[in-house]
């Protein structure tokens, strides 16, 4: 909307062209997710469901009480802040639809007096990540796919199908493993931010970028500045959350949030057009939740035992075996995150 109404008003005050730069739309974008979310979310505590405890929460008991379910907040201004900025074509449009979807189906539970069961939670993000691979693949591929790939200098093609296939495991994934990370102050938020910095690093200044795309080998994304100003603002509702949930938090984020910001994550690496980019966003929250996750699966399904002496998700065993504070975790496993992230660029970009 600000992008069209530029347009009409640059020729009356030059200075508003200006709001037709990426550049600036994207430092808009920051700065307004994240003074709107500081100065609005405290306003919303009393009208949010309260923390029933969490199992993987370190200190459960401190956190009972607490006014959770925030996402329903910074996940609606995201939106908004999106709307009111650039002109969302067909396929972005479909990305805040499915991320508001993901998010309700979070805040539900969340309000819920008695927590939703886990294989309901793990069908809805199943239906919402097929649904949203669907879409992508017509909305933003046109039906016709190209991954590029680590170690590999042209782009391959990719059958309907398949991308279908690998879309719906990353996002579904992606959804569980930002949520199993999500039981000590400032983790989770602080991991998925690493990732949309990263994400909006490499749309703008990578992907987006014809010249520096054709460098590296990489496909050019026509939208790749739209794409970023669209992360960079939820990285900037994401910094107004944390704001107020730094240790000792006074709000939680919720399922409402951890499943709305992990399903964008998936979305965002199918964007880029490189599947294993999860391993740059998300390599952490993968460790800490996505093996928990293994764990449990392969002891109902199959009676497979492994890894019986470590807890899952990875931050309650180093909570409870090696007594490392909430402090600890999230500096260490941030300090962990920033290196992988490093490491992966570096790899998957020039390494072709």
């Amino acid at each position: 909307m600000l992008y069209y109404l530029a347009s009409a008003l640059q020729q009356h005050f030059g200075p508003f062209r200006l709001l037709q730069s990426f550049a600036v739309l994207i430092s808009l974008a920051l700065y307004a997710g994240f003074f709107l979310t500081v100065f609005l979310l405290p306003k919303t505590y009393k009208y949010l469901p309260k923390d029933r405890g969490r199992e993987f929460t370190p200190n459960a008991e401190a956190a009972i009480g607490k006014p959770t379910g925030a996402g329903i907040i910074f996940i609606s201004l995201f939106i908004v802040i999106s709307i009111l900025l650039i002109p969302l074509n067909a396929s972005q449009i479909a990305v805040m639809v499915f991320t508001f979807l993901a998010m309700l189906t979070g805040f539900l539970d969340d309000r819920s007096v008695k927590s939703w069961s886990e294989y309901l939670k793990g069908g809805l993000d199943l239906l919402l990540s097929v649904g949203m691979s669907v879409a992508l693949l017509y909305l933003n591929f046109n039906g016709k796919v190209f991954f590029w790939l680590p170690f590999i200098t042209n782009a391959v093609a990719v059958h309907p199908v398949v991308f279908v296939i690998v879309s719906t495991v990353i996002i579904w994934i992606s959804i569980n493993t930002t949520n199993c990370t999500d039981g000590v102050d400032g983790l989770s938020g602080t991991l998925v931010l690493i990732a949309l910095l990263s994400l909006g690093i490499i749309f703008y200044f990578v992907l987006g970028h014809t010249d520096i795309a054709a460098y590296l080998l990489v496909p050019h994304l026509a939208d790749g500045a739209t794409w970023a100003v669209i992360v960079f603002a939820l990285s900037g509702v994401l910094m107004g959350y944390l704001w107020h949930n730094a240790f000792p938090s006074k709000v939680l984020m919720g399922d409402a949030g951890s499943r709305a910001l992990g399903f964008f994550i998936g979305v965002g690496v199918m964007i880029s057009g490189n599947p294993f980019l999860i391993l740059m966003t998300s390599s952490v929250m993968l460790i800490n939740g996505g093996t928990g996750l293994l764990k449990v699966a392969l002891l109902r399904f199959f009676n497979i035992k492994i890894l019986h002496s470590i807890r899952f998700p990875l931050h309650d065993h180093m909570r409870k075996n090696l007594q490392w504070s909430p402090t600890q975790i999230l500096l260490k496993f941030m300090i962990m995150q920033v290196l992988i992230t490093l490491a992966v660029v570096g790899i998957f970009f020039k390494v072709r």
